[in-house]
């Protein structure tokens, strides 16, 4: 995996996609005749959005392939009356490499890539630089198979070239620096410290831009599995522990804390959100609102915090904000540790895979190895090239004049003859090759990630961001949570869950619905009484519904999973 190696692959592929590219029009491959535009069904777990991709993503893909996404959402069933009918679709993508993921491999329902060399022939990129991938996800089909299958059918996200490093802190601590600059950078330690501080920021703040009532946080439940999705991230930028089965693992030590664990981290967390919400600081609309409503919220100026970078300072700090002296920013409380990511050659628990009975798994293969070229993600996460970035004549990325405005502002027309903001535009299949922080071979020795280029590095654009920056002593957050050295490394590895068996799939079913419901039942209680009484009958029901079974279902894959990532870093050590 060498940068050479890379950049070889590239040229190849620049030339190899218009080779493949006209010999299957002319041929009619998948029963498609020559400069018919082909409308590829991407079924995807990790997509909000239902119908055609537009705007210049749309235009792209048309241009460069010919083709057309139409992205189908995992909504209301759709994976089991998929699934029934033997048609995932063209390109399928899993949000975990487990149950559902692995129920597809044993019935037959996704294409194997090594089949006539599809993978070799028609994604170059996959195949000489993903190999670690590939070789993960082989491993999985064994034990989906009972190894009796060693086949390849796809690859995981967030991929490395190295396991060296770890990816960049997206459990941020982000709050409202403004208001905390006001307050006179008051020193914040315990969970209680960063309470007082919400109350202090909502007295100086009751309103938002809009006028409305200003809150601490604002959630949404539309991501919730197991558990509620947020209190499980809040013991996980706190503690450090990642999420796995129903509950929380620490990869320092590979103790398992079960959710209902007495005083465990998520019953933990769970009341201090209950603390918040008596304090009134929980948006009420937390329980029913969408992802979406969340951060229209968090725009607007209606929250004070956010655990996750996407949520905070991405959302909060647009011009009308930065300009007007107010920013959302890092401020990690002393005793939290949160979680980082290490780098994976093997990638994550997404699946990008290819559907067993498309009829152009060619030109599914040539989409995908687009994807895993440094243009292809760099167009995803930033635009066209040329238009919204590109590189200066010493290799080093930068963004055009319109770029910078599509970072500060998704909302940005596009025009050169483009439809549409860059939000229409964007890529709504969720299509994960590279990880952010992975090296650009194009460029001159940086990442992907537009955090860390030489040309974004530059003096800050206001004077809320340099009060930052004095403050903290750092330049980026990156940086920032460096320098406090209080994190957790969570090491790659090809670690994947098992499968359920029927049985426990029903149990867990059971258990996790009474979960979610108890656990925003307790958040949402009025007095301390009302919380204990509702986490005892939470606790009570999903121990009649079989917890102990799913809790010793999750023990033994923690078990796994902590034996994987010992043999992983003594790896790294002899390297």
């Amino acid at each position: 995996m060498k940068k050479s190696t890379w950049k070889k692959a590239v040229s190849l592929l620049l030339a190899s996609t218009m080779v493949v590219g006209s010999a299957a029009a002319v041929t009619g491959c998948g029963g498609s005749k020559k400069n018919e535009t082909i409308t590829l069904d991407v079924f995807s777990q990790v997509a909000n959005y239902s119908g055609l991709q537009t705007g210049w993503m749309g235009d792209i893909l048309k241009k460069k392939f010919n083709v057309k996404f139409n992205i189908i959402p995992d909504q209301q069933g759709m994976l089991q009356t998929r699934m029934e009918e033997g048609n995932l679709g063209d390109i399928v993508i899993f949000g975990h490499n487990d149950t559902d993921y692995q129920n597809a491999v044993k019935n037959g329902l996704l294409y194997d890539w090594e089949e006539d060399d599809l993978v070799k022939e028609y994604a170059p990129n996959v195949y000489k630089n993903m190999k670690d991938a590939m070789e993960k996800n082989r491993g999985i089909t064994k034990v989906a198979t009972n190894n009796k299958e060693s086949k390849v059918y796809g690859i995981g996200n967030d991929i490395a070239l190295s396991n060296e490093d770890h990816q960049s802190f997206f459990y941020t601590w982000d709050v409202r620096w403004d208001l905390y600059k006001q307050l006179g950078y008051p020193t914040v330690k315990s969970l209680d410290d960063f309470k007082k501080l919400m109350l202090d920021m909502r007295k100086i703040c009751p309103k938002d831009d809009n006028g409305n009532d200003t809150y601490a946080v604002s959630l949404w439940p539309d991501w919730d599995v197991d558990y509620v999705m947020y209190v499980k991230a809040t013991a996980t930028a706190w503690y450090g522990y990642d999420e796995l089965g129903i509950g929380l693992y620490d990869p320092a030590t590979g103790n398992y804390h079960d959710a209902l664990e007495e005083n465990g981290p998520y019953l933990e967390m769970l009341k201090f959100f209950n603390e918040l919400f008596q304090e009134d600081l929980v948006d009420p609309d937390s329980m029913t609102q969408t992802y979406d409503k969340a951060v229209e919220k968090v725009q607007n100026g209606g929250v004070f915090w956010s655990i996750f970078n996407y949520s905070g300072q991405l959302a909060y700090n647009k011009p009308v904000h930065t300009k007007a002296g107010k920013m959302m920013y890092s401020m990690k409380p002393e005793d939290a540790s949160p979680i980082v990511y290490g780098m994976n050659t093997q990638g994550g628990d997404y699946v990008t895979c290819i559907g067993a009975s498309s009829e152009y798994p060619e030109k599914c293969m040539e989409v995908i190895n687009w994807f895993a070229s440094p243009e292809g993600k760099m167009t995803y996460a930033y635009g066209p090239k040329g238009l919204c970035w590109d590189y200066d004549k010493e290799g080093n990325t930068y963004f055009t004049d319109l770029g910078k405005e599509c970072k500060k502002n998704i909302n940005t027309k596009m025009g050169n003859g483009y439809k549409g903001s860059f939000k229409d535009g964007q890529c709504q299949a969720a299509i994960s090759t590279w990880a952010n922080d992975v090296e650009n071979p194009d460029s001159n020795g940086e990442t992907y990630n537009s955090d860390n280029w030489k040309s974004n590095i530059t003096k800050a654009e206001t004077e809320i961001e340099q009060d930052w920056r004095d403050k903290t002593g750092c330049n980026t957050a990156n940086e920032y949570f460096e320098k406090s050295g209080k994190y957790t490394v969570s090491p790659g590895t090809s670690f994947a869950m098992e499968q359920k068996d029927d049985d426990l799939k029903t149990t867990w079913s059971q258990v996790t619905q009474e979960i979610k419901a108890g656990s925003w039942k307790a958040m949402f209680s009025k007095t301390d009484k009302e919380f204990e009484k509702n986490v005892s009958s939470m606790i009570s029901k999903t121990k009649k519904y079989g917890y102990d079974k799913c809790l010793e279902w999750s023990k033994k894959q923690a078990e796994r999973r902590y034996q994987l990532e010992q043999e992983a870093t003594k790896n790294s050590k002899k390297k």
